[in-house]
């Protein structure tokens, strides 16, 4: 699949020519490379279902550029069919096969589909499906009602450089394979919404061994810092507190366990440009 776009030239940060990025919260990702907006898996509500955003939601001028919408599973902090409805009608929003009736039975008309070993090529910009280690069950890993579809990572090639968006993944055979040829950036799941983590999912050490399995030049830990269930950051002591540790603590743990190799972490907080111009390895940012 080839669609063309406008000539629209995002920002020269350094790592990656052309290439700038911002964190919209969760594992909601703004980027601007090959003349083209991609959003991944956008969650741009002050909710969703039992969970809510601490802070406040993206602004359109976030997202109503968007070009190219990147879903990597069908969990509903991931798959936000009003979150998508916010989406311009152009937007071309690319879902993991067999996800695709599902989507535009709830009006998103716009949809391709995509799976781990196949690309879609938009203008200069290749992206390519990769495996992840994740129910792809909208309910969950033990439903077995409703849609079911591969969870997946994606793989952005443009003629400067390689960015690698894990989704919701735990480590997985041939994972080390996607270093070749090298990574420059990667997006990498580093805690949930939740007190615990359930399976399929990275903590900051494991994203860590993640890193050391890819090997990029820059290492942006998301999936962190916006969503919790309604009402626990007020509950004094107990899970409350935990809650409050864990919308700070884990992507400053990740950066100290990948301190030492020769990726560098960037840190950004949700809302927060990326910032991509740093010339050593180590955390940058806040």
């Amino acid at each position: 699949m080839r669609r063309t776009v406008g000539a629209r030239r995002a920002r020269d940060t350094g790592w990656v020519h052309g290439l700038a990025m911002r964190f919209l919260g969760h594992s909601t990702m703004r980027m601007e490379l090959a003349g083209t907006v991609v959003l991944t898996d956008p969650i741009l509500t002050g909710r969703v279902g039992p969970l809510r955003r601490v802070g406040p939601p993206p602004v359109p001028g976030d997202y109503a550029d968007a070009d190219l919408v990147l879903i990597s599973h069908l969990h509903a902090d991931h798959l936000h069919v009003r979150s998508l409805r916010k989406l311009p009608p152009t937007a071309l929003v690319v879902v993991p096969a067999g996800a695709g009736h599902w989507l535009r039975g709830r009006g998103i008309r716009r949809v391709a589909e995509l799976a781990p070993g196949k690309e879609i090529v938009v203008g200069d910009l290749r992206v390519t499906g990769v495996p992840a280690k994740h129910s792809g069950h909208r309910w969950g890993p033990r439903s077995t009602r409703g849609p079911q579809a591969q969870a997946m990572g994606h793989l952005l090639e443009t003629p400067d450089g390689r960015v690698y968006v894990s989704g919701d993944t735990d480590l997985f055979p041939g994972m080390a394979e996607l270093a070749e040829p090298r990574i420059d950036v990667a997006l990498l799941p580093v805690w949930g919404w939740g007190t615990s983590l359930g399976p399929g999912h990275l903590d900051p050490v494991r994203a860590a061994e993640a890193v050391a399995l890819l090997r990029p030049r820059v290492a942006v830990p998301v999936h962190w810092g916006t969503l919790a269930l309604a009402g626990l950051t007020r509950v004094p002591g107990g899970p409350g507190a935990r809650m409050r540790r864990l919308l700070v603590e884990p992507p400053h743990e990740f950066a100290a366990a990948v301190a030492g190799g020769t990726t560098a972490v960037v840190l950004a907080r949700p809302g927060a440009e990326v910032a991509l111009t740093s010339p050593a390895p180590g955390p940058v940012g806040s």
